[in-house]
Protein backbone atom coordinates (compact mmCIF):
# COMPACT_ATOMS: atom_id res chain seq x y z
CA UNK A 1 0.00 0.00 0.00
CA UNK A 2 1.22 3.45 -0.94
CA UNK A 3 2.47 5.06 2.04
CA UNK A 4 0.35 7.86 3.54
CA UNK A 5 2.22 11.39 5.01
CA UNK A 6 0.94 14.52 5.59
CA UNK A 7 3.39 17.61 5.39
CA UNK A 8 5.03 19.36 8.02
CA UNK A 9 3.17 22.83 7.57
CA UNK A 10 -0.06 20.89 7.51
CA UNK A 11 0.85 19.42 11.05
CA UNK A 12 2.09 22.78 12.39
CA UNK A 13 -0.99 24.38 11.47
CA UNK A 14 -4.03 22.15 12.04
CA UNK A 15 -1.90 20.13 14.90
CA UNK A 16 -5.03 18.22 16.27
CA UNK A 17 -5.80 16.56 12.79
CA UNK A 18 -6.53 12.82 12.90
CA UNK A 19 -6.52 10.16 9.90
CA UNK A 20 -7.67 6.82 10.10
CA UNK A 21 -7.55 4.61 7.21
CA UNK A 22 -9.33 0.91 6.30
CA UNK A 23 -7.49 -0.78 3.71
CA UNK A 24 -8.81 -3.38 1.61
CA UNK A 25 -7.46 -5.84 -0.56
CA UNK A 26 -9.76 -7.95 -2.80
CA UNK A 27 -13.39 -5.58 -2.87
CA UNK A 28 -15.91 -6.82 -4.88
CA UNK A 29 -18.11 -3.45 -5.46
CA UNK A 30 -20.99 -4.96 -7.17
CA UNK A 31 -24.33 -6.40 -6.56
CA UNK A 32 -26.34 -5.61 -3.28
CA UNK A 33 -24.92 -5.06 0.32
CA UNK A 34 -28.27 -5.70 2.60
CA UNK A 35 -26.84 -4.38 5.48
CA UNK A 36 -25.71 -1.16 3.93
CA UNK A 37 -28.78 -0.86 2.38
CA UNK A 38 -30.87 -1.86 5.90
CA UNK A 39 -28.71 1.04 7.26
CA UNK A 40 -29.31 3.71 4.71
CA UNK A 41 -33.35 3.49 4.42
CA UNK A 42 -33.23 3.50 8.28
CA UNK A 43 -31.30 6.96 8.68
CA UNK A 44 -33.45 8.37 5.65
CA UNK A 45 -36.28 7.56 8.05
CA UNK A 46 -34.87 8.54 11.43
CA UNK A 47 -35.60 12.64 10.58
CA UNK A 48 -32.93 15.64 10.35
CA UNK A 49 -29.13 15.02 10.91
CA UNK A 50 -26.74 16.79 12.08
CA UNK A 51 -26.46 20.10 10.76
CA UNK A 52 -23.39 23.01 10.23
CA UNK A 53 -23.49 24.47 13.49
CA UNK A 54 -22.11 20.21 15.25
CA UNK A 55 -19.09 20.34 16.63
CA UNK A 56 -17.84 17.98 14.01
CA UNK A 57 -18.95 19.81 11.23
CA UNK A 58 -18.23 23.49 12.32
CA UNK A 59 -14.49 22.26 12.88
CA UNK A 60 -13.47 21.31 9.55
CA UNK A 61 -15.71 25.18 8.18
CA UNK A 62 -13.06 26.77 10.67
CA UNK A 63 -9.83 24.75 8.81
CA UNK A 64 -11.34 25.90 5.41
CA UNK A 65 -11.51 29.48 6.22
CA UNK A 66 -8.27 28.63 7.70
CA UNK A 67 -6.65 27.54 4.01
CA UNK A 68 -8.64 30.74 2.37
CA UNK A 69 -12.04 28.73 1.46
CA UNK A 70 -15.22 29.43 1.86
CA UNK A 71 -16.82 26.57 3.63
CA UNK A 72 -20.46 27.69 2.49
CA UNK A 73 -19.00 27.94 -1.59
CA UNK A 74 -17.29 24.89 -0.91
CA UNK A 75 -18.50 22.53 1.67
CA UNK A 76 -16.49 19.66 3.69
CA UNK A 77 -17.88 16.13 2.50
CA UNK A 78 -19.82 15.50 5.63
CA UNK A 79 -21.58 18.80 5.55
CA UNK A 80 -22.27 18.14 1.72
CA UNK A 81 -23.81 14.81 2.86
CA UNK A 82 -25.61 15.90 5.90
CA UNK A 83 -27.47 19.03 3.84
CA UNK A 84 -28.47 16.97 0.82
CA UNK A 85 -30.36 13.93 3.63
CA UNK A 86 -32.13 16.93 5.91
CA UNK A 87 -33.24 18.68 2.15
CA UNK A 88 -34.24 15.39 0.27
CA UNK A 89 -34.92 13.26 2.80
CA UNK A 90 -32.12 10.42 0.50
CA UNK A 91 -28.25 9.55 0.45
CA UNK A 92 -27.28 9.41 -3.36
CA UNK A 93 -27.08 5.57 -3.92
CA UNK A 94 -23.29 5.52 -6.20
CA UNK A 95 -22.49 1.95 -5.49
CA UNK A 96 -21.75 -0.66 -2.76
CA UNK A 97 -18.60 0.61 -1.13
CA UNK A 98 -19.28 4.24 -1.83
CA UNK A 99 -22.97 3.76 -0.08
CA UNK A 100 -20.97 2.35 3.07
CA UNK A 101 -18.76 5.27 3.76
CA UNK A 102 -21.59 7.81 2.76
CA UNK A 103 -23.53 6.17 5.65
CA UNK A 104 -20.58 5.98 7.78
CA UNK A 105 -19.58 9.94 7.10
CA UNK A 106 -23.59 10.87 8.25
CA UNK A 107 -23.75 8.87 11.12
CA UNK A 108 -20.49 9.81 12.80
CA UNK A 109 -20.08 13.14 11.61
CA UNK A 110 -16.90 13.04 9.66
CA UNK A 111 -15.73 13.33 6.53
CA UNK A 112 -14.99 10.17 4.74
CA UNK A 113 -13.04 9.67 1.26
CA UNK A 114 -11.52 6.57 -0.88
CA UNK A 115 -9.15 6.11 -3.23
CA UNK A 116 -8.21 3.36 -5.84
CA UNK A 117 -4.81 2.53 -4.72
CA UNK A 118 -4.20 0.66 -8.28
CA UNK A 119 -4.78 4.23 -9.90
CA UNK A 120 -2.42 5.85 -7.41
CA UNK A 121 1.21 7.01 -8.65
CA UNK A 122 3.20 6.66 -5.29
CA UNK A 123 2.66 7.88 -2.01
CA UNK A 124 0.15 10.00 -0.47
CA UNK A 125 0.80 13.10 0.51
CA UNK A 126 -1.62 15.66 2.45
CA UNK A 127 -0.34 19.18 2.05
CA UNK A 128 -0.33 22.11 0.30
CA UNK A 129 -1.40 23.21 -2.75
CA UNK A 130 1.26 25.08 -4.69
CA UNK A 131 1.82 26.75 -8.35
CA UNK A 132 1.49 24.05 -10.84
CA UNK A 133 -0.84 21.86 -9.37
CA UNK A 134 -3.70 19.96 -11.81
CA UNK A 135 -6.90 18.44 -10.32
CA UNK A 136 -9.49 16.59 -12.77
CA UNK A 137 -12.71 16.54 -11.16
CA UNK A 138 -14.58 13.50 -10.19
CA UNK A 139 -17.16 12.73 -13.75
CA UNK A 140 -15.24 15.52 -15.37
CA UNK A 141 -12.41 13.96 -17.07
CA UNK A 142 -11.80 16.16 -19.62
CA UNK A 143 -11.65 18.92 -17.38
CA UNK A 144 -8.53 20.57 -15.22
CA UNK A 145 -8.59 22.85 -12.00
CA UNK A 146 -6.11 24.72 -10.61
CA UNK A 147 -5.97 24.44 -6.80
CA UNK A 148 -5.25 28.13 -4.83
CA UNK A 149 -1.99 28.10 -3.43
CA UNK A 150 -2.25 27.37 0.38
CA UNK A 151 -5.62 25.00 -0.50
CA UNK A 152 -4.97 21.75 1.62
CA UNK A 153 -5.29 19.04 -1.29
CA UNK A 154 -4.55 15.24 -0.89
CA UNK A 155 -1.36 14.50 -3.51
CA UNK A 156 0.14 12.20 -5.31
CA UNK A 157 3.38 11.66 -7.79
CA UNK A 158 0.80 12.16 -10.94
CA UNK A 159 -1.41 15.08 -9.61
CA UNK A 160 -3.94 16.44 -6.95
CA UNK A 161 -6.30 13.64 -5.72
CA UNK A 162 -9.11 15.48 -3.56
CA UNK A 163 -9.70 19.84 -3.84
CA UNK A 164 -10.67 21.91 -0.81
CA UNK A 165 -9.24 18.94 1.32
CA UNK A 166 -12.12 16.81 1.00
CA UNK A 167 -14.80 18.61 -0.70
CA UNK A 168 -14.63 16.79 -4.08
CA UNK A 169 -12.35 13.95 -5.28
CA UNK A 170 -10.18 13.23 -8.09
CA UNK A 171 -11.34 11.56 -11.58
CA UNK A 172 -8.70 9.49 -11.50
CA UNK A 173 -8.95 7.73 -8.63
CA UNK A 174 -12.36 7.17 -7.85
CA UNK A 175 -13.55 3.96 -6.52
CA UNK A 176 -15.74 2.03 -9.12
CA UNK A 177 -17.27 -1.26 -9.50
CA UNK A 178 -14.06 -2.59 -10.49
CA UNK A 179 -12.00 -1.69 -7.82
CA UNK A 180 -10.19 -4.26 -6.31
CA UNK A 181 -7.67 -2.68 -3.87
CA UNK A 182 -8.67 0.63 -2.11
CA UNK A 183 -7.98 3.07 1.02
CA UNK A 184 -10.62 4.68 2.72
CA UNK A 185 -10.07 7.92 4.63
CA UNK A 186 -11.81 9.47 7.75
CA UNK A 187 -10.53 12.82 9.36
CA UNK A 188 -11.09 15.13 12.27
CA UNK A 189 -9.36 18.56 12.11
CA UNK A 190 -9.90 18.53 16.14
CA UNK A 191 -8.48 16.60 18.83
CA UNK A 192 -11.82 16.54 20.40
CA UNK A 193 -13.16 13.98 17.22
CA UNK A 194 -10.75 11.69 17.34
CA UNK A 195 -12.90 9.21 19.28
CA UNK A 196 -15.55 10.02 16.20
CA UNK A 197 -13.24 8.68 13.83
CA UNK A 198 -12.07 5.73 15.12
CA UNK A 199 -15.96 4.68 16.17
CA UNK A 200 -16.32 5.45 12.28
CA UNK A 201 -13.09 3.57 11.18
CA UNK A 202 -14.39 0.60 13.21
CA UNK A 203 -17.88 0.43 11.71
CA UNK A 204 -16.80 0.78 8.05
CA UNK A 205 -14.52 -1.87 8.16
CA UNK A 206 -17.15 -4.26 10.01
CA UNK A 207 -19.68 -2.75 6.74
CA UNK A 208 -16.74 -3.79 4.53
CA UNK A 209 -15.51 -7.17 5.84
CA UNK A 210 -17.82 -9.48 4.46
CA UNK A 211 -17.09 -8.01 0.37
CA UNK A 212 -13.26 -7.90 0.80
CA UNK A 213 -10.55 -10.46 1.34
CA UNK A 214 -8.62 -8.45 3.61
CA UNK A 215 -9.50 -5.23 6.24
CA UNK A 216 -7.32 -3.36 7.62
CA UNK A 217 -7.57 -0.11 10.21
CA UNK A 218 -4.51 1.95 10.19
CA UNK A 219 -4.07 5.33 12.09
CA UNK A 220 -2.53 7.29 9.23
CA UNK A 221 -2.07 10.77 11.47
CA UNK A 222 -2.58 12.27 14.60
Amino acid sequence: MPLLAVADDVRSAFPGLHIVGVHLEGLDNRGSWPAVDDRLTALERSGTPIGADDPRISSWHAAYRRFGTNPRRQRPSVDALTRRLARSGQLPRISPFVDAYNLVSVTHGVPAGAFDLDRVDGDIVVRFARDGDVFTPLGEPDSAEQPHEGEVIYADAAGVLTRHWNHRDADRTKVSAGSRRVLAVLEAVEGAHHAAVDAAAVDLAALLGPHAKTVSVLELAG
